[in-house]
């Protein structure tokens, strides 16, 4: 018996990095994976990585600044499962970097779409469906790079979807869903190797050993207080 079995975990952001390595973590405990990003490739080969391992999971290719697909996948959970018991938010624009005066108007466009306007409008829909389930969880990632040089338009934006996240936080305290904040270390993804290209892959943590951590972090706060 997993420590999950009969959960049902979405994940948006799904096909790369901690999303992906988390997605295969959480379905060998038993949960099963709405797993949800644009790459459909990556998608279909985390399909593989978690079926071959005994494990379950619906793909769901979508670019989550569709607010019409969001609605329709969101409705689709609601009918097949009448919920879902955990939600993980990895999905990020990352991006370039830039002076401060030189951020693209576009650059910062796409970043705020993604970044802070998904995820509002995935809180927005998202929460009625955890909201129906017992004990249910929301997790959203830290990574502070807001102030940092080059960082303005990731780390404006990162730090906006931060902030939503708290408020949500701090207004369900007491209340279903429960929202966790999660800090991974450092890990060699897709992500970091263009902030930190060069960067000594070797001295980083793997995705798959936060992912086991991030498991832990998930089940000792559905346990009672």
């Amino acid at each position: 018996m997993g420590a999950l079995d009969g959960k049902v975990a979405l994940i948006t952001g799904a096909s790369r990095g901690l999303g992906y390595a988390a997605a295969v973590e959480l379905a060998s405990a038993g949960a099963h994976i709405v797993a949800v990003a644009q790459t459909a490739g990556g998608l279909d080969e985390l399909a593989d990585v978690v079926e071959t391992s005994g494990g379950t999971i619906t793909l769901v290719p979508l670019d989550i600044t569709d607010d019409g697909g969001v609605q329709r996948m969101c409705l689709a959970l609601h009918e097949r499962w009448g919920g879902c018991d955990l939600w993980l938010h990895t999905a990020i624009q990352d991006a370039p970097m830039a002076p401060a005066p030189s951020i693209g108007p576009k650059d910062l466009e796409k970043a705020l779409s993604v970044n802070v306007t998904a995820t509002a409008r995935l809180i927005r829909m998202v929460e009625p469906l955890l909201v129906a389930r017992e004990d249910a969880l929301a997790v959203f990632f830290r990574d502070e790079k807001a102030g940092q040089s080059f960082f303005g338009t990731y780390g404006a934006t990162k730090a906006a979807q931060i902030a939503l996240f708290e408020s949500w936080k701090a207004e369900t305290r007491r209340i279903s869903p429960k929202v966790l904040s999660f800090t991974p270390a450092p890990m060699p993804t897709a992500l970091r190797a263009r902030f930190f290209p060069g960067e000594n892959k070797a001295a980083l943590t793997r995705t798959e050993t936060e992912a086991k951590r991030l498991l832990d972090a998930i089940l000792g706060a559905q346990q009672p207080q």
